[in-house]
């Protein structure tokens, strides 16, 4: 279990990385975070997904904590949400926290209805 959760673990923060920088990229010159924001809608969806078919014990572990765990992000979508406060966009801020929130929750029934 420790080295399925090591290891997914690490697939999961590689994935995010991976995403993030691609959409960054693309969203350059905006002051939203688009590329958090997608890390975190597709990581709510696959939990969706993954709730929906009912994976339980050490199935459930290992692909919602080890690896959406580490793929999905709070604290950095809170910090960015803080930035944007800080540095004069607070209408920003409060649209990133708000969105995420809804469009994750969203992400999550959507998900759930698919599987």
């Amino acid at each position: 279990m420790w080295a399925g959760v090591a290891l997914l673990g690490g697939v999961g923060a590689l994935l995010r990385f991976g995403l993030d920088g691609f959409v960054a990229e693309r969203a350059a010159g905006s002051e939203f975070p688009w590329g958090t924001f997608a890390v975190n809608i597709s990581g709510s969806f696959v939990l969706g997904v993954l709730a929906g078919a009912s994976l339980h014990g050490d199935a459930l572990r290992l692909a919602c904590t080890a690896t959406l765990g580490s793929y999905t992000t709070f604290s950095t979508w809170m910090l960015e949400a803080h930035r944007l406060g800080e540095d004069g966009s607070l209408a920003l801020g409060v649209l990133n926290v708000v969105l995420s929130l809804v469009v994750g929750v969203g992400a999550v029934a959507l998900g759930r209805a698919i599987a």
